[in-house]
């Protein structure tokens, strides 16, 4: 794939139109669910038995420092006191009725020494969106976060007075749904601190903001308005309180939360987008979203029906969910413009 960060969606093989384009997103019966998946879930089905053990093997033909790679510390971060600070130097754009912080500045400043994990740079000498166990992607905003974000829409789910988590978070655009849905709490991980600290936290407090304090930015159902240099961050009151942030490999995040003296809750939603890419994270994330996710609560998951290059997708992630036994599973909506995408609902098997 190729590396470009003042683009807001992967081009894949396919040649898949953008995402500014208007695309044909419709609910599926049963049956057309059915049709649709047919030819993708088969070419799935070949390689699924064949991947999950590759997974297997080479999980446990891994040397012990390959493995502590991909197990990087859990770290909650702080929320600064001076808000203005956040979104300093930071341009916005908006997609979705969304603000997000355009990521032309943010390379630039991260190039010029402000990423002290040196994802940008490793980034771009590799040429990758993706260096396992380095940089999980999250400097991108990817193009199933927009297929969740209208589903969220579409089936009405109900976000007041949830406790909602944005797992493998980047932009944050789901959480931040949530937060506007008056969700009661909101929690944010990704994989990168940098993320977190240059994209999550900034876009977080972008859209919190008062609308006083916005500035003129256009019409905001446009995905391209012209950029816009934020004004004060006045934010409404009570609404970053309700967040916390979170960077590090999931099952490090979750022994943080369940371990905490801080006064926590399993979640009511869990809301994550592409990052079933890789079978061999299946294991760590089936586990975090069984420790986190609350006996009656549901998770929604946005993929591809298959990843080219690194061999992962929904109908091998299902497949894997079945075997483990824990959680029922459907896929609720299929988008068949372009590369094959799918929305999957899940919910613990004893749940009522």
């Amino acid at each position: 794939m190729a590396f470009r960060f003042n683009f807001f969606i992967d081009e894949n093989e396919n040649n898949e139109p953008d995402t500014n384009d208007k695309m044909d997103l419709q609910l599926c019966s049963p049956k057309q669910k059915q049709e649709s998946a047919e030819k993708s879930k088969q070419a799935a089905d070949t390689v699924a038995d064949s991947s999950l053990r590759r997974g297997t093997d080479k999980h446990q033909d891994e040397t012990p420092s390959k493995k502590k790679l991909c197990l990087k510390a859990a770290k909650e971060h702080n929320i600064p006191e001076d808000l203005n600070q956040v979104l300093e130097n930071k341009v916005l754009e908006t997609v979705s009725d969304l603000y997000y912080i355009n990521m032309s500045a943010v390379e630039m400043t991260c190039l010029d020494g402000g990423d002290e994990e040196g994802i940008v740079s490793k980034s771009v000498s590799s040429h990758s969106d993706l260096i396992p166990g380095v940089y999980e992607g999250g400097l991108k905003i990817w193009e199933c976060t927009f297929d969740l974000i209208e589903y969220l829409s579409e089936a009405e789910i109900e976000f007041t007075n949830k406790t909602v988590l944005d797992l493998g978070c980047g932009a944050g655009l789901l959480g931040i749904v949530a937060l506007r849905g008056k969700a009661e709490k909101v929690h944010f991980q990704d994989y990168n601190s940098t993320v977190i600290d240059k994209i999550t936290l900034p876009n977080v407090v972008a859209n919190c903001r008062n609308e006083s304090s916005r500035g003129d930015s256009g019409d905001r159902k446009t995905s391209k308005p012209p950029l816009k240099r934020p004004r004060k961050a006045e934010c409404l009151p009570d609404v970053l309180t309700k967040c916390r942030f979170f960077s590090g490999e999931w099952s490090e995040v979750s022994q943080l939360l369940l371990s905490s003296n801080k006064a926590f809750s399993k979640y009511d939603i869990i809301l994550t987008s592409e990052t079933i890419y890789n079978p061999d994270y299946y294991s760590a994330l089936h586990d975090t979203l069984a420790q986190l996710l609350d006996r009656n609560g549901h998770v929604y998951l946005a993929s591809k029906a298959h990843y080219f290059g690194v061999g992962g997708g929904i109908y091998l992630f299902e497949k894997f969910i079945e075997e483990r036994n824990v959680f029922r599973s459907s896929i609720v909506k299929i988008i068949d413009k372009g590369l094959q995408r799918c929305i999957m609902e899940m919910a613990f098997k004893d749940s009522s």
